[in-house]
């Protein structure tokens, strides 16, 4: 086979355009995995071992695996164009939401809600495509894009490119409606018959591509094609639990992704692709590893602070799943009254723990800063790592 229809064909269509038909998975010729893609595959292995050996000590780790979550969401949704912070959406799941509130911030929460789904549902319903359109269902729910048949693969064509590109002008052009379903049932074969014969990481890079080639949504595609790498690690248990994601490496380097994507399509460069993949896996997994790390020296440090007031502790736990709170939910929460809550919050902004997010004087919501400024210390080491790695 010519290499540069490893990856597939661009095939004339009757309406006058050239849509891509990709080859089924895994590539043929092989992957070569010899020199530099063997060894970024056994350092990726080895990150991510260590990651989820950590993850298995961590005390509670429950409660920090919801925070994981929403900082993906974010992340993910932010490549998409959308506005919103962690602290937007703390500040919304909490009702506690501001004038300057980014519209978009349910678009975040939609991923939440569709990432929890498919990681639930992976209990009772193996990766598959009805799985991946029920988490499309979830995402896409009354937001923009919702009007976009939710849930269901796409019976028209679309395309990517610019802003006001047109099928004439679209730097890539997806398979076409009468082609689609067949390009997912090969990539539904693959996620299940190459278990034995292709390594985990290296089939999470090749079913990513696929989707993303495929382009099976009329929007979301991007979202649920990076929430597909996670399902896979979970899946095969590769990870115990969710706490890593691609969204941020994939954020910073966005030009050379989509050409990495771009040279598979159009020269059969997949050995480029996957190298390129295996570090942000090696970068992202690092950077977790020290998150993970330091989560725990900073609640061993906290909860030594406070070790003598039962109240302070719980409220502490509570803390690390869930990071913002008003005296109102603090008072929920202990079974309290507004005074005593009211006292405990201002005893953890007089330590520094607490910051008030909203500068009302009635109504007031708190962020628990110190555990918020790690996951945003990540963005950076989860760089520096890649830059390192990227020079060895």
């Amino acid at each position: 086979m010519d290499d540069a229809q490893r990856a597939g064909r661009y095939i004339q269509q009757s309406s006058g355009y050239k849509a891509f038909i990709p080859a089924p998975l895994p590539p043929e010729p092989p992957v070569a995995y010899s020199g530099p893609l063997q060894t970024l595959l056994s350092q990726a292995d080895r990150h991510i071992g260590r990651l989820d050996a950590l993850a298995s000590m961590l005390p509670n780790p429950d409660l920090f695996v919801a925070m994981y979550v929403r900082h993906e969401a974010v992340l993910s949704s932010q490549i998409e164009g959308t506005q919103s912070t962690l602290e937007d959406v703390l500040a919304f799941e909490a009702d506690a939401s501001r004038d300057d509130t980014p519209k978009d911030v349910e678009e975040v929460v939609n991923y939440v809600r569709a990432m929890n789904h498919g990681l639930e549902r992976l209990s009772e319903l193996p990766l598959s495509l009805r799985l991946l359109r029920e988490i499309h269902a979830e995402l896409m729910k009354g937001v923009r894009g919702g009007e976009k048949s939710p849930g269901e693969f796409r019976t028209s064509q679309n395309w990517i490119g610019g802003r006001g590109s047109t099928l004439r002008d679209a730097a890539f052009i997806p398979p076409p409606p009468h082609e689609l379903m067949n390009a997912l049932g090969q990539l539904e074969t693959f996620l299940h018959s190459g278990r034995e014969s292709v390594p985990l990481l290296v089939r999470c890079g090749l079913a990513h591509a696929q989707f993303e080639t495929i382009h099976p949504f009329l929007d979301g595609n991007g979202r649920v094609g990076r929430l597909l790498i996670t399902l896979m690690l979970c899946e095969e248990r590769a990870l115990s639990r969710p706490l890593l994601y691609l969204s941020l490496y994939l954020k910073a380097h966005r030009a050379e992704y989509y050409d990495r994507l771009t040279a598979i399509r159009s020269q059969g460069h997949w050995e480029p692709w996957l190298m390129f993949f295996l570090r942000g896996v090696s970068a992202t997994a690092q950077a977790a590893t020290k998150t993970a790390q330091n989560i725990v020296a900073l609640r061993d440090k906290h909860r030594s602070a406070v070790a003598r007031n039962a109240k302070a502790l719980v409220l502490l736990d509570h803390l690390f799943k869930q990071p913002g709170v008003s005296v109102s939910s603090v008072a929920r929460l202990m079974s309290c009254t507004f005074p005593t809550a009211s006292k405990l919050v201002t005893d953890f902004e007089a330590r520094g723990w607490l910051k008030e997010m909203t500068g009302y004087g009635r109504n007031r919501f708190w962020r628990y800063q110190p555990y918020l400024d790690l996951f945003h210390h990540e963005a950076l080491d989860a760089m520096v790592g890649d830059a390192q790695g990227a020079g060895r």
